[in-house]
């Protein structure tokens, strides 16, 4: 017999990740664990008796300890300052972030409540009000609140993921070409932005109906920070429309929902001018971060479908908004 096969992505436990809650947490004897998701990170739900609770086992070596812990140190802030996010539990020694001897290293899990109610990719203009809203008190309080982790610039969104995606797919293709000089045309507009008229401080940078939950009364709850970092703030409200857009292939339905949800950020907290302006391109910089990602990560969860005929598809939707917004890229 071999020895032990080395290992680089496992699935723990759910049994005995349930046995190390109720050890550090003071959970009860009835705590239940089950695995709900594997992927970019491995998420367990926990329920003790009538409560729920939240699991984030981290992939091994995808945040170091010191993310992991701005990240936690930034949602402890923003539920203190009672904004509408799920949040982090300390363990009986005070301690945020588990550590877990998995067989290929270690790795970091996170215990966070549960966001009241369900997610849905159909929703109301109602409910996109109130998402704007939420969005907003997110953001009156990460306004100028800097995060010792990544600053999402123009060498991180429009540089270094290219060469990442370039690196990835290996041949030169139309889509391929088309991304790089999608670079070139963004990184020339944000030479003009007027900074000091761009609020800027840590971002969710992945807010969509994927990271939410609202109940039927539209109490919306925002989670998933992992991508948090900082940047201009707009690049949340940006991305959020270019998701809704995706997500609402009829066009007047997305102007209604898109509009409603300005209104209900602006309720809370102004949008500049200047951030309006740049709305449109702003999401297009984050896109083509995102795709570098899942070429980064291909290991861990997109390698069913990460191939040319995805690029095809993920630049199709990025031109179905060019057109929309009468971008015309030079």
């Amino acid at each position: 017999m071999t020895k032990e096969f080395p290992v680089t992505n496992s699935t723990l436990s759910a049994t005995k990740l349930g046995e190390l809650l109720q050890e550090k947490y003071n959970l009860s004897e009835n705590t239940e664990c089950k695995l709900f998701r594997a992927g970019m990170n491995h998420v367990y739900i926990v329920t003790d008796n009538n409560t729920k609770y939240v699991l984030r086992v981290y992939t091994f070596d995808w945040r170091t300890k010191k993310e992991v812990a701005e990240e936690v140190r930034l949602l402890i802030h923003l539920n203190k300052n009672k904004t509408p996010v799920s949040f982090p539990f300390a363990d009986n020694l005070n301690e945020y972030i588990q550590e877990l001897n998995a067989p290929e290293g270690l790795r970091y899990a996170v215990l966070f409540s549960f966001a009241e109610g369900t997610k849905s990719a159909k929703f109301t203009a109602e409910t996109s009000f109130c998402i704007g809203q939420a969005l907003a008190k997110v953001h009156k309080e990460t306004e100028s609140f800097a995060l010792n982790r990544i600053t999402y610039n123009n060498e991180v969104l429009l540089i270094d993921s290219v060469k990442r995606t370039r690196e990835f797919f290996k041949k030169e293709t139309e889509e391929t070409l088309f991304l790089e000089k999608l670079a070139r045309f963004l990184r020339k507009e944000f030479s003009t932005v007027a900074n000091e008229q761009i609020r800027f401080g840590a971002v969710h940078l992945d807010v969509w109906f994927d990271n939410m939950h609202f109940n039927e009364d539209n109490k919306v709850t925002l989670f998933d920070f992992d991508f948090c970092g900082n940047g201009w703030l707009c690049l949340d409200i940006s991305y959020f429309l270019f998701q809704l857009f995706s997500t609402n292939l009829n066009e007047n339905d997305y102007k209604v929902k898109a509009a409603s949800f300005l209104e209900g950020y602006e309720t809370i907290t102004e949008i500049t001018k200047e951030e309006k302006r740049i709305l449109p391109l702003a999401c297009l910089a984050i896109m083509t971060y995102y795709i570098s990602m899942q070429c980064d990560r291909y290991d861990y969860w997109t390698n069913v479908f990460l191939n040319e005929d995805h690029l095809k598809r993920f630049i199709g939707n990025l031109k179905r908004w060019i057109i929309f917004n009468k971008i015309e890229l030079e």
